[in-house]
């Protein structure tokens, strides 16, 4: 097997595991492919676009199936969707001037709390606080920060709108669908200024639309949320460990 082809291989089930385990969750699996893909000495702005696209491919595929079950709230994900399209190209346009060390410590805070909020946000809500303008703010403050570091921003949502009394599943099926309104634009965005290496977006696009199929088909009925929301947090715990021990050189 040639160099060239253990290498795509290499990507192609390192993705395919990620997003199968993130899609259980509802949320694009750049998030712990980024920082990956960083640390296997990828270029950052190549990998948060890659990330970027992965995200889209996957959850539209649990997006799709979510739809034909009947159980995706268009409605309740407008707000979402309209902010995070505005947010996240403008917080990726922004990333191309910001320093590679300062992007990394940003997706290291990401990571940290998105785990946080995912182990500590378990609690039952007898009030849904579903005011619009709420969903709007989420929307953009999290569409900005994802634009910049290259994620989807599905796992900083789902637990926010978990803390506001939001069903885990309904928040997961939601997330899923708006992710990539926001991913596709900044996508575009980094295409401007990344020299994209197009048979690995290929090779691992193929390997995350298998993923969200796979995942979305565990999460609904295997699953409970509850579990699936403690094993991404122990993933998102374990990256940012390990970047953390990169940054400061030990």
């Amino acid at each position: 097997m040639s160099p060239e082809l253990i290498h795509y291989t290499i990507y192609f089930f390192l993705t395919l595991g990620l997003s199968t385990l993130f899609s259980m969750g509802g949320v694009g699996s750049a998030i712990g492919l980024v920082p990956i893909f960083s640390m296997m000495g990828m270029p950052i702005n190549l990998a948060k676009a890659i990330g970027l696209f992965i995200n889209s491919a996957s959850t539209i595929t649990a997006s799709a199936m979510n739809f034909f079950r009947g159980v995706l709230d268009i409605k309740f994900a407008i707000p979402l969707i309209i902010s995070i399209m505005i947010a996240t190209p403008i917080g990726a346009w922004m990333s191309q001037y910001v320093q590679k060390e300062v992007v990394e410590w940003i997706l290291v805070s990401f990571l940290l709390i998105s785990a946080t909020l995912l182990l500590f946000s378990n609690r039952e809500q007898k009030v849904v606080y579903d005011k619009a303008w709420v969903l709007y703010v989420i929307g953009a403050v999290v569409g900005l920060i994802s634009g910049t570091i290259g994620v989807g921003g599905g796992s900083l949502i789902m637990p926010l709108l978990i803390l506001l009394g939001f069903d885990a599943k309904k928040a997961a099926y939601a997330i899923s669908f708006v992710i990539p309104f926001s991913t596709l634009g900044a996508f575009a965005t980094y295409l401007s200024f990344v020299d994209m290496d197009w048979v690995l977006l290929g090779v691992v696009t193929v390997a995350a639309i298998i993923g969200g199929y796979i995942g979305d088909f565990i999460m609904h009925y295997r699953l409970t949320p509850k579990q699936v929301k403690k094993l991404i947090a122990v993933v998102l715990l374990l990256l940012s460990a390990k970047m953390i021990y990169k940054l400061l050189g030990l």
